[in-house]
């Protein structure tokens, strides 16, 4: 069943769109020569997939501002609207939009390798955001991508000030743990602890603390002041408040298609239903059922009735 939970207000994401090539394979893959795969060009991007995830669990305003490339702004811009999210996307002058390649390799969980050229995703800057995209915002959600770049890490500061002075809760993904190691842990725990929800992953929450059990892991960040839900795919998600776990939320069992965007589904439904009003460990459970239903097909937004606009398959 999908939860269709009507929102209390407005659901503000900051973060990127991107260009995802996802290509399915099974097997590994093989050097010097070909390896069939079903190769397909779709939208992506954490902040995009966020938002549209959260529109579709029942969030009725949702708000995207990312930053695109001309070479497919209008692309972006109709598959944004179709899902029903309001796109405010800053068209780049010099850079195209990002794109992500998305190896998934069919035989072994559907697990995926990204190959990642952020493009204008990281472009982002202060004078693309204004305080009036916050009125009627119950909720600022940011990707944790914009931290990886001077620009975009100025955007994330001046949005998350903006916030607070409001009142509005903020939340952040850490989105990978590949940058995340190399941005520095003590810099990312330094903007975490001004933060209301960390969403981490398992891998994230331990590279994040040093500590190889990530309900550890999680209690001991919630004890920077947020509250922490760290995500784990088939083991479900926990919730972590001031130092203690207090929920543990098993994963719904399913055979996975296409790991790209579970996280992201979890994260849209779970900002949707704290939007509604539920509480954390509650919406840890909306977000574990849209991570199942996310991993059923191929990509990383939610299905629509209408796929129309999507682009053809490559190969």
């Amino acid at each position: 069943m999908i939860d269709k939970t009507p929102a209390r207000g407005g659901l503000l994401v900051v973060g990127d769109v991107i260009t995802d090539v996802v290509a399915r394979h099974r097997g590994p893959l093989a050097a010097r020569t070909d390896t069939a795969a079903v190769i397909r060009t779709l939208p992506g991007g954490a902040g995009a997939n966020v938002a549209c995830w959260a529109a579709d669990a029942g969030c009725a305003d949702v708000t995207l501002l990312a930053r695109v490339g001309a070479d497919a702004a209008r692309w972006h811009e109709r598959e944004l609207l179709a899902a029903g999210v309001r796109p405010r996307l800053v068209v780049d002058p010099v850079e195209p939009t990002g794109t992500v390649i998305c190896l998934v390799d069919g035989e072994a969980a559907a697990e995926r390798t990204f190959l990642t050229s952020s493009g204008a995703s990281l472009r982002l800057e202060p004078a693309d955001f204004s305080e009036r995209l916050l009125d009627g915002v119950a909720r600022l959600h940011l990707s944790g991508y914009l931290l990886f770049a001077e620009s975009s890490r100025a955007l994330a500061e001046t949005a998350l000030a903006a916030a607070r002075a409001r009142g509005v809760p903020v939340s952040l993904d850490p989105a990978s743990a590949g940058f995340l190691a190399r941005f520095g842990t003590d810099r990312f725990l330094e903007f975490a602890g001004r933060l209301d929800v960390l969403l981490p992953s398992r891998d994230e929450a331990c590279l994040l603390t040093g500590v190889s059990d990530w309900a550890e892991a999680a209690a001991e960040l919630s004890g920077l002041g947020p509250v922490v839900v760290a995500k784990a795919g088939a083991d479900g998600a926990l919730v972590a408040r001031a130092g203690v776990v207090s929920a543990r939320v098993p994963a719904v069992p399913v055979r996975a298609t296409d790991s790209t965007g579970a996280g992201d589904a979890f994260t849209g439904a779970f900002l949707a239903a704290l939007v509604a009003g539920a509480p954390a460990e509650a919406a840890a459970e909306r977000g574990c059922r849209a991570g199942a239903r996310a991993v059923l097909r191929v990509g990383g937004r939610p299905p629509r009735p209408d796929d129309g606009g999507r682009a053809p398959r490559t190969r």
